[in-house]
Order: C-alpha cells, then structure tokens, then sequence
C-alpha cells in the first residue's frame, strides 16, 4: 500500500503541475495577445480584405485559385494589404516596385536564410562559384542529363498519348545538380540520392502546409504532430545525406592522387568550390555551415528548375507561334554542331525573352518572405517598424496592370532591350533582386536555356485540353493535376 502522505504529496505535486501548465498556456497567450496588438497596429493604416475571426486569409489562401484571388485584392488594395495566417501571424503583402525596393534594396532577414556579418560572408566565399568560368564546364552536365530525359520522352510520346512531364524534368534537374553539386557520375541516381529527392520534394511540401495552417505555428505543437515529425524525418534524410557526400570527399582530398585528379578535371563541382573558399582572413566555412550552403543550392536550385522549366514548355505548347520562332532561332544557332557551346547561350535572344515572360507568368517561387531588421517608410508616406513581417507576392507583382499592359496576354517583346530598360528594376522579381538577389540565377538561366533549346529541338509540343494545368503555390509554383502534354517526335534533322 502506498503510505497516505505520499498520495497526498503526489495528489499536491499534480495540482502543482496543473497550475504551472495553466500559467505557462495563459502567460503564452497573453504574449500571442500583445504580439497581435503589435501586428495590427503597425499594419493599421494598410486597409485589407475582410478576415475569417479565427483563420484569419488561411482558409481563402489554401484554396483552388488562391493566386488570382491575391491579384483581385492587388487591385482592390493598391501598393499592399495586411495577410493574415490564423490571428496571430501577420504579414503585410506587398506586389508594387517602389514598395519592393523599399524592402529589398536594404538587406533584412529572410525567415529561411541566413542574416548580417554571416550571410555577407558567406556571399564573398560563395561568388567564385558562380564565375563565368566555373558555369562554362556545365552546358556539357545539363545537355547530357536533358538528353537522357528526351530519350525516356520519345519512348512515351510513341504512346500517342498526353503524359505528365513533371516528375522527368524533377528527375532530370536533380541529376544534373547531384553532377554539378557532388560530382556525382553518369550512372543516374542511386538509391541514397532518390531517398533525398524524395526527402527535398517532402520538405517542400510540407513547409507551405505549416505556413498556411495556424495550429502549426507553434514550435512545441508541431513537433508532437504526425506533420511535425515527417518534417524532421524528411531534414534528417537531407542532412544525412549531404553530410555523407562531404565526409566522403574529405578524405578523398587528404589521398595526394586524388586531389591531383579533382584539380585537372575539365570542371570543379560545387562541393569542391565550397572545400577550398576562404575570405581574406584565410577563414574557410564550418562543416555546419558547408552543409547549410549544399542543402540550400539544392533546395533551391531544384524545384525552382523544375518548376520553371515545366510552366515554360506549357507555354509553348499554349502559344505555338512563340514555340515556332523558338525552335527556328534555337536550329539556326545550333547549325552543324551535335552540342550547345556556352557561347551560343548568349545569342539565344527570343529564347531567352520567352523564358522570362513565362517567369513572369509563372515564377517558380510566387511568394517570398521577409523580416524587417530596420522600420521601412514606403514611397506613399506610410510606414511599418522593425520586426514586421513582409510577404512580398511576386505572383501579384508580375499582374500588376500598372506595370505590366494587359497582363494575362503573353508578349516576349516586353523583355526586348527597349522594353526592359524603360521598366522599374523591381517590377521583375523571379530571382528576387537588391543585395540578396539569387546567387544562382546565372546557373539557373543558362540550364533552362540549353533544356528547353533541346526540348524544342527534339520536340513539338501541344496542350491535352482535358487535363490543363492548375496552379498551386507552395514554396515553388506547381500544378495540382501535372503538366500533361502531347509531343510529337520531330525526327533525327531536327537537332542533335
């Protein structure tokens, strides 16, 4: 039997721990209280749609169509309007060129990336890496992987059948960032690399649900969830993996031979760029924070391609006049050649033009997001303090009808020389822009040039108008049912 003054200190312990639960919750609330008084009265003088008394915009933003909704308010809102995620997170949406520049010209805290001294740091070691020179070496990575994935295309489209090229061109552009980032050879992906595109593709996911989803916001609450715990699954496959490839090469540096290898090879990788980067004080990066740049490239660099590259072929095949001038520019410059040469890059001018205007319509990442590390007075007069949340809605921005004529049409010419030197420098943000512009944006140009310059070549693409796209934002643009397309072999004189 348990002694009567034990129940009683057990019985008296309980109370104890319930009270301290109940101060701790109401001390909590109380704090998400005066955070929301905080939030609301900094975004006052900034008239927004009505809220939902407990979701706040959630449940309108996790809608079908929630894109163009965002752009219906731009209209109604202009320059910016308050968000709402639930009643306690408050961010101030904003899709007007001055307002970006206010924001973006300046630095501040991005909620996924590093800030200050260390990102500015970083930045200095991690430019050689994005040298022409470095980028040159890699037409030959990004023509060799899209040729393996036009290969698995002409096996499909002999189906006569439309099929989803989503998954392929996701398969592909990972490929060609595991050659470009670790090295890795032409066999394709092995098993551990699969595993970390399945992880990459459910970090993604999984992200933009705790965003949009108040229950979430709570660190303590999502990790006791099913939700919370799938996303330190997915990150520790991530880190595993990338921690893996960095040991890997670290002792195959320290064999003399090796190392003489890796330093003549006709290009260095990312990894071994990163291996070598010191800043003036002779300082390289941690192992935490080599892993921390390789698992962002990554991340960003692969589901943006996808994206970007897949919204651009259904554009295409949406606008075969456009697709026609493509094709004819892209054999042209091709010639007698088998390959692209990276100086035939630059002479793709109405490629390139298309590409942007489909970024416009369709950039990879719609929506970024930002933290004020100083108050921010707008072009307008008002004003928001340090601290506020800014969600800059590129998707928006790039309808804006003030800045862009008939927006919904799709018009390359708007990226002609003219054109562009006449337009606001924040008015096209599919690379973001300002300090912490996208470091990567020249690798990424340059591969979709030289994929889709082979796809068309290849191919002639044209819509299943039963299964058109739907758009759904998470942290890249992405369609709900695929990218299904019709594609027709153009034969062996098409290119090479």
């Amino acid at each position: 039997m348990v002694p009567s003054f034990l129940s009683l200190s057990f019985s008296s312990l309980g109370l104890w721990a319930s009270g301290l639960i109940l101060v701790l919750g109401f001390l909590k609330l109380i704090h998400l209280l005066l955070r929301r008084q905080t939030l609301a009265k900094a975004m006052d003088k900034f008239p927004g749609p009505p809220t939902h008394w407990l979701f706040g915009h959630a449940l309108e933003i996790q809608e079908t169509g929630s894109l163009d909704k965002v752009v219906s308010w731009a209209h109604q809102f202009p320059y910016a309007h308050p968000l709402w995620f639930g009643q306690f997170i408050g961010f101030l949406n904003i899709y007007e060129p001055d307002y970006a520049k206010a924001v973006y010209s300046r630095g501040g805290r991005g909620l996924l990336v590093l800030e200050g001294p260390k990102w500015l740091q970083h930045r200095k070691l991690l430019t050689p890496g994005f040298h022409y020179d470095v980028l040159k070496p890699y037409v030959a990575v990004f023509t060799e992987s899209t040729r393996i994935m036009l290969d698995k295309w002409e096996e499909k489209a002999r189906e006569g059948k439309s099929f989803d090229i989503f998954c392929d061109v996701g398969h592909m552009a990972l490929n060609t960032l595991m050659k470009c980032t670790f090295g890795r050879g032409d066999t394709g992906l092995g098993h551990r690399d699969s595993s970390y595109y399945l992880a990459v593709s459910d970090l993604t996911l999984l992200m933009q649900q705790r965003l949009v989803s108040f229950q979430y916001h709570n660190d303590f609450i999502y990790w006791l969830t099913p939700h919370g715990r799938r996303f330190l699954r997915a990150c520790q496959v991530a880190h595993d993996h990338t921690d893996q490839v960095i040991r890997e090469r670290k002792a195959a540096l320290q064999d003399e031979k090796v190392r003489k290898k890796i330093q003549n090879r006709r290009h260095l990788d990312f990894l071994d760029i990163l291996l070598g980067a010191r800043d003036e004080d002779d300082i390289k990066l941690s192992d935490a924070d080599l892993r921390a740049e390789v698992d962002t490239f990554m991340f960003e660099g692969h589901d943006t391609t996808t994206s970007g590259i897949s919204w651009f072929l259904y554009c295409m095949a949406l606008y075969p006049e456009h697709q026609h001038r493509c094709r004819e520019e892209v054999r042209e410059i091709l010639g007698d050649q088998d390959f692209f040469q990276w100086d035939d890059l630059g002479k793709m001018t109405y490629l390139t033009m298309c590409i942007k205007e489909s970024f416009r319509l369709y950039p990879p990442v719609p929506q970024v997001y930002r933290q004020l590390s100083k108050p921010v007075t707008f072009v307008d007069g008002r004003s928001l303090p340090a601290g506020s949340l800014i969600s800059m809605h590129i998707y928006a921005l790039h309808r804006n009808s003030a800045v862009w004529p008939d927006p919904e049409v799709f018009d390359s010419l708007r990226f002609s020389t003219e054109n562009a030197s006449k337009r606001h420098p924040f008015a096209f943000m599919p690379f973001s822009a300002g300090p912490r512009n996208c470091i990567g944006q020249q690798f990424a140009m340059s591969e979709m040039k030289v994929v889709t310059a082979m796809c068309l070549l290849r191919f002639e693409f044209s819509l299943d108008p039963s299964r058109l796209p739907i758009k759904m934002p998470q942290l890249v643009l992405r369609s709900k049912n695929g990218f299904h397309l019709h594609l027709k072999p153009l034969g062996p004189g098409s290119g090479k």
